[in-house]
């Protein structure tokens, strides 16, 4: 058993995204295609000498005392049994609240981690068990982190995939190689909590429209992608920032462009990386860039 373990945590962005009405329970079904981008947060786990500790520390932003951080923990140890503890470092570069998901991919490289950490060799059924403790989106950084039969959490290889239910139905397609992401910050954060419930209003008002299924646009030709994002249109009129930002991107000179996930970031799709490249620099003058070169 080793003493300590670091491990990158990929941000994802969703191409197209469809929401369903609010189940009883409070969640809504989704259809979504997910996809790692090269942006990581990296999270290092050591062992505390004091029981039944996770203590963590970010050099972001300070963290609350309850986090998935802890949540994940407290799981993973009434299911093993293990009551040692752990500190945990975590350098921040995915953006919360920013709807890459960097919070459920630190929790799930976490949770990996631990069982790395203490030698349990939790089988895939456990680390998805332990993935729905703690957030929707966990369940596909969980199938990323263990795709092929085998685990991967010590380095990164590209994933994608198709995603029903809440989140929990994962199931892997052909990861697309053939354009470059420019993802750009706006500069604000959009809580998972309100976006959903600007959702539930644009439903009330509008009502439920079914639309493509994001897979079959995922299959097409990147210029003929007509994805769509339920959560853009009502997120980007209730923060400008979002608006404007997408607005820049789609004169940049995406092919596509949308919003990942519940925002706030958005992202452009380049079928050619030196046009990826020049929206990128010309966009860096006013936001946070970041360029990702997807890899089959």
């Amino acid at each position: 058993m080793c003493d300590s373990i670091t491990v990158p945590a990929p941000a994802k962005i969703n191409l197209g995204l469809k929401v369903f009405p609010k189940r009883a329970d409070g969640y809504h079904d989704i259809q979504s295609v997910f996809q790692t981008v090269c942006l990581f947060d990296e999270i290092t786990v050591s062992l505390e000498g004091e029981k039944n500790t996770c203590r963590v520390e970010c050099d972001a932003f300070p963290l609350p005392e309850e986090n998935t951080f802890t949540a994940a923990y407290k799981a993973f140890c009434v299911l093993t049994g293990i009551d040692k503890g752990v500190h945990v470092s975590v350098k921040k570069r995915i953006p919360a609240g920013g709807g890459l998901g960097g919070g459920s991919s630190d929790a799930s490289s976490f949770i990996q981690s631990l069982d790395n950490l203490f030698g349990t060799k939790l089988d895939f059924s456990s680390l998805n068990q332990l993935a729905g403790k703690v957030g929707s989106d966990v369940f596909f950084f969980t199938h990323a982190l263990n795709a092929d039969g085998r685990k991967r959490y010590s380095h990164f290889e590209p994933y994608a995939a198709y995603v029903e239910g809440r989140g929990e139905l994962v199931r892997q397609i052909e990861c697309r190689n053939d354009f470059s992401v420019v993802l750009v910050l706006p500069g604000v954060s959009v809580s998972t909590k309100t976006a959903y419930g600007l959702v539930d209003r644009e439903m009330e008002k509008c009502g439920f429209i079914q639309g493509e299924n994001p897979e079959s646009i995922y299959r097409k030709k990147i210029c003929d992608w007509n994805f769509v994002n339920d959560f853009t249109v009502p997120v980007a009129r209730e923060y400008v920032q979002v608006a404007s930002a997408l607005e820049k991107l789609k004169k940049s000179g995406a092919v596509f462009a949308d919003m990942s996930g519940s925002g706030s970031t958005v992202f452009g799709v380049f079928d050619d990386k030196s046009d990826a490249l020049k929206a990128k620099k010309m966009l860096e003058r006013e936001y946070v860039t970041v360029l990702s070169q997807p890899q089959g």
